[in-house]
């Protein structure tokens, strides 16, 4: 049996579960896609491309401060359904581009910002999809990161790994902050902010909006069942499984 490469891996697992990002309220929330809108309200770029769009929720923040919105994503199902609610919130100005974040079709320095949220951990290479955020962004374009961020502690972060692809066969990584800094360095950004953040997840709701297996779910809850203390205390864990992550929003510009 041939396996299907990464990309179409995500896609399927994404494409499925389209309508459910949309309607996430994990997604549709948080300081950081609030701060996301000011960041965009106080420059507004002429174009901004939203790398890794998903639901949509940035390209909706964005909107009202941009004279167009390019929401891309590898998942022509996620982008449809980010058409249908961009057409029910009239906002015409949000266009959709099918790619993968390390093969951006546009020219270089083609947008004024870039954006990307709960998106990286998902990608193939993170240096390539930063590489290319970086191409397409014009000099001093500012760029907005958000993710879930692995913890410093070793032991921590190989616990979120686990429970991350077990939720999710598509997941290739959470980083540290230490690591987003360097990359982001690497591909020629100056980072200028840094705002971190703490998210609970809800088990039933987190496995649910991704179709996680039953038998993966179980899974889950063993590894948090059977995690040492500083795990336990590091994620919150709670007696149904719900946790919390820490999150971070990097501000920075095109250097």
């Amino acid at each position: 049996m041939i396996q299907p490469n990464h990309d179409s891996h995500a896609d399927a697992q994404f494409g499925s579960r389209a309508a459910a990002y949309v309607s996430s309220t994990v997604h549709a929330q948080g300081a950081d896609l609030a701060r996301i809108a000011q960041a965009l309200a106080e420059r507004r770029p002429a174009r901004l491309i939203d790398i890794g769009t998903g639901g949509g929720h940035v390209a909706y923040a964005a909107a009202p401060h941009c004279a167009e919105v390019i929401a891309t994503d590898l998942s022509p199902r996620m982008l449809d359904a980010v058409e249908a609610e961009s057409a029910r919130r009239g906002m015409a100005n949000i266009v959709t581009c099918v790619s993968a974040a390390e093969t951006l079709p546009f020219a270089d320095g083609h947008a004024d910002a870039i954006s990307s949220r709960f998106s990286a951990h998902h990608w193939n290479s993170l240096a390539r999809g930063l590489a290319q955020a970086r191409r397409v962004c014009r000099p001093g374009g500012l760029a907005l990161f958000a993710d879930v961020v692995a913890p410093v502690q070793a032991l921590c972060d190989t616990h979120l790994q686990v429970m991350e692809l077990l939720r999710d066969a598509s997941h290739v990584r959470d980083y540290s902050a230490a690591e987003w800094v360097a990359a982001l360095g690497q591909a020629g950004f100056a980072v200028t902010a840094i705002q971190p953040g703490r998210l609970r997840m809800d088990f039933a709701e987190w496995t649910a909006r991704m179709g996680t297996p039953a038998a993966h779910a179980a899974m889950i809850r063993q590894v948090q069942q059977q995690a040492p203390r500083e795990v336990q205390d590091n994620f919150a864990i709670e007696a149904d499984g719900s946790f919390t992550i820490d999150t971070l929003l990097i501000e920075a510009v095109a250097a």
